[in-house]
């Protein structure tokens, strides 16, 4: 007789959040928000927002809209480096580690699904042995996203110092 006994909760695996989907839709403000709220950290995997500067091109998260929450790989990288898919593995596999080891939730927020996936489907990487992953995927309509778009534009050429 064959029985299939589940043991996954016998390898007591941590969580980690992932929030995906496109500019917009307000995954950074829902980051912020889940962290302060379950104590996360969050690290940023949107392949432009990784880059030192860049902030208004790649719409990056304020100082204020931070909210003291710590983010990881967010303008963390020369803009000259090639910064693969890999080295967000890499670092990501320590960051994880880091705050977990604070006692925090991981929450890996981005569009860059191509910088996920590698993590999460790479044998290399042993994601799926170690943690639990917690996906949320945003959707937003098209109009309600036009809207925040264009907001958002608007504030960062209000901000930019340079600009006028």
């Amino acid at each position: 007789m064959n029985t299939f006994i589940n043991n996954n909760h016998k390898l007591n695996k941590k969580k980690v959040v992932f929030i995906i989907e496109a500019t917009g839709t307000g995954k950074f403000r829902l980051s912020v928000d889940l962290s302060t709220h379950f104590r996360g950290e969050i690290i940023n995997s949107n392949k432009m927002q990784v880059y030192k500067g860049l902030d208004i091109v790649t719409n990056k998260i304020t100082h204020a809209e931070i909210q003291g929450v710590r983010h990881y790989l967010l303008g963390e990288i020369e803009p000259d480096s090639n910064f693969t898919a890999e080295d967000f593995c890499l670092k990501s596999n320590i960051y994880i580690e880091t705050i977990l080891k604070a006692q925090c939730v991981p929450i890996i927020v981005g569009g860059s699904n191509s910088y996920i996936e590698k993590l999460v489907e790479d044998p290399v990487f042993m994601f799926k042995h170690k943690y639990d992953g917690c996906f949320i995927w945003i959707d937003v309509e098209q109009s309600v996203l036009n809207r925040r778009v264009d907001t958002r534009v608007d504030e960062m050429v209000n901000a930019c110092s340079f600009c006028s």
